[in-house]
């Protein structure tokens, strides 16, 4: 009995030391590996709030349920720890204990540090002091890990939020350069595409060390961070393949990371994605799907130096490389079902971006915007020739006044 209860104490150890590797990985080291306990942890939460949420027809109801998918899983995780903390130490208690109930009496009032229990012996009360500083050692790390996810999870949706404004609710890319367009700040997407990519970067780090923040969703149903990043990178898309000499430099910054980002996250979940398509490889949104959008941006005032036909193949060729693995978060985390975002868990229609009401007259509004647009872009024209004939380095040096 002797033996098997030593045997006891190995197997105990070793579960406490794989528990710890949980714990730090968790909350501590700031990579993406995992042991495989908090992923499994979050699969298990997951799937009876998935399976409920699947007979939910109203997205908003559903989206509801689901974020308490997030909620479950961290305090799930605490408890799982614990569980598996008491069964370990209450193994290493049993050779010095009167029999494992014992054990597992002593251990747990060790763990949560009420003392009523303390057997006698060198190794046994070794063991009961770790117990006691794990239990306090776990619920501070656990304390000290909330406020690291929520300042992660606010810089992701401060962007996000501001999105709205430009992309609509919930976030489609060609809304992006219609609303632009329609104020003539196309120009002004450079420091939007600038802004983006330091976003998909912060996010792309953030999210695959701690895999419970992608399950955050975001205060409004209509809104996801999922999208938001779908929608800026079509937008950016779009830009290089209908304006490839006038779009802002910033956006070809923004595909590699953004795309990037998407593939990074994907794989995190266990999504599997190509990570060198071909531009021509097939994607599932339409050629006229892309030419519709493309006219209703021209329709808002955007000029186009290559026409949506032509412009096509470019845009796919961007597409190809971010629109799988978007569409495999948008379905895994089922996120809003807006335009151009793939299929969801419960079949349904998507839903196109919320316009702001007009206020104005149309007619007079849309062309006072294309008459100071137009004279904008004049004055833009000849500042940039100004500042080339300033910045000219072929002009000739005036030789030097040998009398000076």
């Amino acid at each position: 009995m002797k033996a098997v209860e030593w045997l006891g104490f190995v197997a105990g150890l070793l579960l406490v030391l794989a528990t710890y590797g949980s714990v730090l990985e968790t909350t501590i080291v700031p990579r993406g590996n995992r042991s495989g306990l908090t992923p499994l942890i979050l699969r298990l939460v997951n799937l009876p709030v998935r399976l409920v949420a699947s007979r939910i027809s109203d997205y908003e109801a559903r989206d509801r349920w689901l974020a308490y998918a997030s909620a479950g899983d961290l305090v799930a995780t605490l408890l799982v720890w614990l569980v598996l903390f008491l069964v370990g130490f209450a193994f290493m208690l049993w050779p010095s204990s009167t029999d494992l109930v014992d054990a597992f009496r002593i251990a747990g009032s060790s763990l949560v540090t009420l003392g009523v229990a303390v057997p006698r012996g060198n190794v046994s009360t070794v063991v009961v002091y770790f117990a006691a500083l794990t239990g306090l050692t776990v619920v501070a790390l656990q304390i000290a890990y909330l406020p690291v996810l929520y300042a992660a999870y606010n810089r992701r949706e401060t962007l996000v939020t501001m999105l709205e404004g430009l992309a609509g609710t919930p976030g489609w890319g060609p809304e992006v350069l219609v609303r632009s367009a329609a104020v003539d700040n196309l120009d002004g997407l450079g420091t939007m595409y600038d802004r983006w990519m330091q976003w998909a970067a912060d996010v792309s780090e953030s999210h695959s060390a701690y895999l419970v923040l992608m399950y955050f969703r975001s205060p409004n149903a209509r809104r996801s961070w999922v999208i938001s990043l779908l929608s800026i990178l079509d937008a950016a898309a779009m830009h290089l393949a209908l304006c490839p000499v006038t779009v802002p430099a910033p956006a070809r910054n923004l595909m590699r990371v953004g795309y990037l980002a998407f593939r990074q996250l994907a794989t995190t979940i266990g999504a599997t994605v190509n990570d060198d398509p071909s531009p021509d490889d097939d994607i599932e949104l339409g050629r006229e799907d892309f030419i519709a959008a493309a006219e209703r941006a021209r329709s808002a005032g955007m000029e186009f130096e290559r026409e949506p036909d032509q412009a096509w193949v470019h845009f796919k060729g961007w597409r190809v490389n971010y629109e799988a693995a978007a569409y495999a978060l948008a379905a895994n985390l089922d996120v809003v079902p807006a335009l151009w975002s793939g299929s969801r868990l419960r079949p349904g229609p998507p839903l196109p971006p919320v316009a702001p009401i007009d206020r104005v007259s149309q007619s007079v509004e849309v062309s006072e915007i294309r008459r100071v647009g137009e004279l904008r872009r004049q004055r833009r024209a000849q500042l940039q020739r100004q500042w080339d004939r300033d910045h000219d380095d072929d002009a000739p040096m005036e030789e030097p006044d040998p009398d000076s």
